[in-house]
């Protein structure tokens, strides 16, 4: 059945929500919008009994100190009124971390596990009181309530709302039958056929990249050892895609490492850098390592997830920063919270695993101010900076993690693309059980394992993307919405693991997905045999090269030895952290992907 809960503030309260979005609305639009009310309403597509649906909205899903609840509209409940009803939830298969944890809450009331079919959904109502039209009401609604991109609405006036007795549920469940299938793509064309490819496939590889990997295929060692391995001569989707996020500007770096021609402008010396992380990060660390000699406090540098740093004999700091810039452009309060929450997941993947402590930031954007025409698809600069901050805010809170400094710069070049810089510090014991914490290391029949949160369409092609300018055919499924709280979970969880000594090698889910993680992993062993069909989905119909790249904050991958299995996957089953034996690692020599 399909049913909905609708919750509300009491009419003796303030809304101080709706206020809010009545002020902005005012100051951002410039828009006669007298007052703002709003309503969270819970969609519930689940076999449940009348008594069960009012016991939930009675108990966890309703404060009754403060809240109202109604099974039926609780604006006619209410007799509001009102000018125009919007309401605002998420696209089928985006993250809904609120409708995630309400479902948890219900699975608690009703005393057992909701079906893969059953789902809560959240979506908000803002019922609008001001002289607006119907014109006014969907511009509100479009430039300031909803991001098309992961969202969608409904505007109603008073009159059809009534008439209608509400609005009709949307329906948020994703449904996709497609049969899983690897395509294989010929790359012996032309080169204008080779950028369409890239462009398309939103790949972000040169012509000379792509001309790279066609002429590897044609090379006569390269086809007998795909014969062997009963692969075709065409390169299937999943490699392509691989090589596509490993070679991405985001995880490359290629402008960062590649060869600049420079030219001063004040003097007009030219001047030619070889490889800028080389000639002014890597190359002068070296040489104040080296003059430090036995003071050298550096422990892990260039090599990790994140750096680490000696601070006394008993603990180690650990630290990273990284951008989500592109993210943050497309969805300000998905790709910051997404941009946190990833940043937390380095210094924990770091060594054998870091307790984090705290969260920082630098933002940038163009003036809130800004009154010049925007291209198609890009948010005005005060929407990104409020989405920013409240994405950032949130992350940390709900991970539990302190915000204890930043800053933000205001410059009208930021307009195209905003800089939105998170970092997060850890700590861990110099010493787990008996190993300097800094060290991990895979080995050759080490389980490969996947903990935390399920794999979405949201996430796919998050490096690739970042590599391009912003344009109105980037990728939806390009921002991967963060869960914090499962996250949260899962930390503590793999802390225990950590201190129990359960696994040998631990990182993160990150841009590539299980794709850079066990590839990277598998460095130390020299190979890794990898089932995709065992890998848990927010969704049926993901094809495998989706499964493979598709990145997720709240994952972790590790290498856990076969007798120290058991007592890990009981230690996560006690935590309600999922967690899932995907393969082994070996020393085949071989990227070895199954489906």
């Amino acid at each position: 059945m399909l049913a909905r809960i609708q919750v509300g503030l009491k009419l003796s309260l303030k809304d101080a929500f709706g206020d809010n979005t009545c002020k902005r609305i005012n100051t951002d639009l410039a828009l006669p919008v007298n007052k703002v009310r709003t309503i969270k309403v819970f969609t519930i597509d689940a076999e449940i009994s009348q008594d069960e649906l009012a016991a939930a909205a009675a108990g966890p899903f309703c404060d009754p100190v403060t809240q109202e609840w109604s099974l039926t509209p609780l604006a006619l409940k209410w007799q509001l009124d009102f000018d125009w009803l919007i309401e605002v939830g998420f696209r089928p298969g985006v993250t809904d971390n609120e409708g995630r944890t309400s479902a948890q809450a219900l699975e608690l009331l009703l005393g057992r596990k909701l079906a893969t079919t059953e789902a809560v959904y959240t979506s908000v109502q803002y019922l609008l009181s001001g002289p607006i039209d119907r014109a006014g009401a969907e511009n509100i609604a479009r430039k300031l309530l909803a991001n098309e991109l992961i969202q969608r609405f409904t505007v109603m006036d008073r009159a059809e709302f009534t008439a209608a007795g509400g609005i009709k549920p949307f329906a948020a469940k994703v449904v996709n039958n497609a049969v899983a299938q690897v395509t294989e793509i010929n790359l012996h064309v032309p080169d204008a056929e080779l950028i369409r490819i890239s462009r398309d496939g939103v790949l972000a590889l040169t012509l000379a990249e792509m001309v790279l990997i066609r002429d590897y295929l044609a090379r006569p060692e390269t086809i007998a050892s795909r014969k062997q391995m009963g692969l075709g001569e065409k390169i299937t989707d999943v490699e392509l895609e691989v090589l596509a996020q490993t070679w991405s500007e985001h995880c490359k770096h290629k402008i960062f490492s590649g060869d600049i021609a420079y030219e001063d402008a004040e003097t007009g010396e030219k001047s030619q850098i070889n490889n800028l992380f080389d000639t002014y990060i890597r190359q002068p660390t070296a040489e104040i390592r080296a003059n430090m000699g036995q003071d050298d406090w550096c422990l892990s540098v260039f090599k990790d997830n994140a750096g680490v740093i000696r601070f006394n004999s008993d603990w180690n700091v650990v630290f990273k920063a990284e951008t989500h810039n592109s993210p943050s452009a497309l969805d300000p309060y998905g790709g910051a919270l997404t941009g946190i929450v990833g940043v937390n997941r380095d210094p924990f993947g770091t060594g054998q695993g870091a307790k984090l402590i705290c969260n920082t930031n630098v933002f940038c954007f163009a003036t809130p101010f800004y009154d010049q025409p925007l291209p198609a698809r890009l948010l005005h600069p005060k929407r990104i900076m409020e989405g920013v901050r409240e994405g950032v805010e949130h992350g940390g809170n709900k991970s539990g993690i302190p915000t204890v400094n930043g800053s933000v710069v205001f410059d009208d070049r930021f307009a195209g693309k905003p800089l939105v810089f998170c970092g997060t510090v850890g700590i861990m014991p110099a010493i787990v059980n008996g190993v300097s914490s800094e060290y991990k290391l895979a080995k050759v029949g080490d389980h490969i394992v996947m903990t935390g949160g399920r794999i979405g369409k949201d996430g796919i092609h998050g490096a690739t993307f970042s590599s391009e300018e912003l344009n109105e055919n980037s990728p939806a499924t390009a921002v991967q919405i963060g869960d914090p709280i499962t996250q949260k979970k899962m930390f503590d969880c793999l802390l225990m693991a950590r201190d129990q000594g359960l696994y040998n090698c631990i990182t993160d889910n990150g841009a590539g997905g299980l794709s850079s993680s066990v590839g990277e992993m598998a460095q130390d062993t020299g190979g890794f045999e990898l089932h995709l069909d065992k890998a848990p989905l927010k969704y049926a119909g993901l094809q495998p090269w989706e499964i493979f790249i598709s990145e997720a904050q709240e994952r972790m991958t590790l290498a856990v030895p076969e007798e120290k299995l058991a007592p890990f996957l009981d230690l996560c089953a006690r935590m309600d952290v999922e967690a899932t034996v995907l393969g082994t690692f070996t020393d085949s020599g071989k990227f070895h992907v199954l489906y």
